[in-house]
């Protein structure tokens, strides 16, 4: 039997807190059904709580719950770090060094043990991750099809065309993007997305409205069909 074909993204975002880990969960059950085995992947993650002796991520955890096959936790989460800052600080407070090298190892090996891989970035696309690298880095060492997280909020056009001309600057595809209403109060929402749907030339996979506690199993992702594959 032919081998099952391999996919995997990178999830960026406009900003922090713009719902990247609710659309990297997504994206994660909607590729459920083409793809046998499928894993979401953080490669760095600052911030944690204790969990049954264990410190442990929130993101992490979410990534982990979306995902259909389990793989050891230092391949899909290989950078945890304790303190919720921007992950240079956070690594320099750990005395812990980002090596993008050994994160693209790991991302190599997952693709081993699983169909689809979805790694979801830190923070914005030029988050730093030490004084010389930055999420953009990490992104274009990987040289995966990235997804962008719009968070609709006043400043999102000049946030979302930024990142996807940084994206593109990186020689990597911007596959596609989400419209995520973060601020129900926003004014002309519609024009936003429309205005992006032009701009940003790429496929809208959707429109999230505001919610207090969204579920990533309800949400409905449209997959192009490249992406999707006939499962065994």
């Amino acid at each position: 039997m032919a081998e099952h074909p391999k996919i995997s993204f990178f999830v960026t975002g406009t900003d922090t807190g713009v719902g990247k880990t609710l659309v990297s969960a997504a994206l994660l059950h909607a590729l459920a059904p083409h793809y046998p085995r499928v894993v979401g992947m953080k490669p760095v993650a600052a911030g944690t709580t204790l969990m049954d002796g264990l410190q442990a991520n929130d993101d992490v955890l979410a990534l982990r719950a979306a995902s259909s096959c389990r793989v050891p936790p230092e391949l899909d989460n290989p950078v945890l770090l304790p303190d919720a800052v921007s992950p240079h600080i956070a690594a320099t407070r750990a005395g812990v060094r980002i090596a993008i090298a050994h994160i693209v190892a790991c991302h190599r090996q997952l693709l081993q043990l699983a169909d689809a891989v979805v790694v979801e970035g830190a923070g914005g696309f030029m988050v730093p991750l030490s004084d010389t690298e930055t999420g953009a880095d990490l992104a274009q060492a990987l040289g995966l099809p990235v997804v962008l997280v719009v968070g609709l909020r006043l400043g999102c056009l000049n946030h979302a065309l930024l990142t996807a001309a940084a994206i593109r600057a990186r020689g990597l595809t911007l596959a596609g993007w989400v419209a995520n209403h973060i601020d129900p109060s926003m004014l002309a929402q519609g024009d936003n997305i429309a205005f992006l749907q032009h701009q940003l030339a790429a496929p809208l996979l959707a429109s999230i409205a505001h919610q207090s506690q969204p579920d990533p199993k309800t949400l409905n992702l449209e997959l192009p069909l490249a992406w999707q594959s006939t499962p065994h």
